[in-house]
């Protein structure tokens, strides 16, 4: 008898062993795949001269800041849509543009008043991913428009300043509203045409909306709260986490976000060492650029890695401060704790959304507003 209950336990312990081994296989090459892009291999290429050419053009005339500040605007070249017609490309780039013009403006005008910043935050947050699902745009959706408004919540901007600033913004997304339009004509004519998708409005888009804007402008609270360097790098690395639809891809997106982190904190460290000139801070934004637009749909990971000295560069550089060699490892230990907060507060969010508790009583918000105001 005990050894059939022998044979028994070794039987059910071989089951699990067997069973944890192919769920680990499965992790595993889940996470290291790299897919096949599905965009033209040009795209890249133009995304990265569109958003660098401003730095450039700041580097020439000796203000660094002034150019990566445009170059936040011409951001929007990645929101161009590669189906429908020409009308319905610019326009999607258009309104994408006067988005981030107007983010980055309430952010601006919203830091000279501090208690301003998280409600402020919270609306644009709420409009960007309506706005985003609304019309199904695809990653980076609605992340970089977000991003200059978070951005501009913090960075250091005198009252006399904020009209230049703005300015500089738009100047960059007319200049991506430019070369989306001269793109778009090359694709046209290049490949066959693809109908422009009809839009319709999708049930829990609002409460869905409510709740990622809600637990992203939480990890920005707990980042102010908790009196963190740059809050913003939280509510960036939420959004991101919890952008994904099911609890498996937000986990994946979380453990490549974390690794690739890790990874590109230290490449940053590196590069900051560098001491570069402003040519060379302009260099570094186009290579990273076309790196991050050539791996992003391959591997999330892979691009991260090259988002995270990217994000450093904008921010640091941005607001016009030179980081000398004893400053630049604590934005690096910073960078670290914001994408851990924000990691977190992400998942805990993407578990909620899964969670009838509050999508009931939200799904019951929605139908009243369709229904009163529909």
């Amino acid at each position: 008898m005990s050894a059939l209950k022998q044979k028994e336990r070794a039987s059910w312990l071989n089951q699990v062993l067997a069973s944890l081994k192919r769920l680990i296989n499965g992790e595993l090459s889940h996470l290291l795949k790299v897919n096949r892009s599905k965009r033209p291999w040009h795209l890249p290429i133009v995304a990265a001269i569109a958003i660098s050419f401003p730095v450039f053009v700041g580097a020439y005339f000796g203000h660094l800041s002034s150019g990566i500040k445009a170059s936040l605007g011409a951001m929007v070249i990645l929101n161009l849509p590669l189906v429908g017609t020409l009308p319905h490309r610019v326009i999607t780039m258009m309104a994408w543009g006067f988005a981030m013009s107007l983010c980055f403006a309430l952010g601006l005008l919203a830091q000279q008043i501090p208690w301003l910043r998280l409600p402020v935050f919270a609306l644009m947050a709420f409009g960007i991913i309506v706005f985003g699902r609304h019309y199904r745009q695809p990653p980076p959706a609605g992340l970089f428009i977000m991003m200059s408004g978070a951005i501009a919540l913090f960075i250091p901007v005198p009252m006399e300043q904020i009209m230049p600033a703005m300015g500089l913004v738009m100047l960059g997304s007319g200049f991506a509203l430019i070369m989306g339009l001269l793109y778009s004509l090359f694709l046209l004519a290049t490949r066959p045409s693809s109908p422009t998708p009809i839009y319709s409005y999708e049930p829990d888009t609002i409460s869905e909306s409510i709740i990622v804007a809600g637990f992203v402008s939480l990890s920005l609270l707990i980042a102010v709260t908790l009196d963190m360097s740059n809050p913003y790098w939280a509510a960036v690395s939420c959004f991101l986490i919890i952008q994904g639809i099911h609890l498996r891809t937000m986990w994946i997106k979380q453990f490549h976000r974390l690794l690739g982190t890790l990874i590109g904190v230290g490449l940053a460290s590196w590069m900051l060492s560098w001491g570069l000139s402003i040519w060379g801070v302009a260099a570094s934004i186009l290579a990273m650029m076309l790196c991050i637009e050539s791996l992003v749909d391959r591997h999330y990971g892979l691009a991260v890695i090259f988002i995270t000295p990217l994000t450093i560069f904008i921010a640091e550089y941005g607001s016009g401060m030179s980081l000398m060699p004893t400053a630049y490892q604590e934005v690096m230990r910073a960078r670290l704790f914001d994408t851990l907060l924000g990691c977190m507060v992400g998942l805990g969010g993407g578990i909620v959304m899964h969670s009838t508790n509050l999508r009931v009583p939200l799904q019951r918000i929605e139908n009243w507003l369709l229904t009163r105001f529909g």
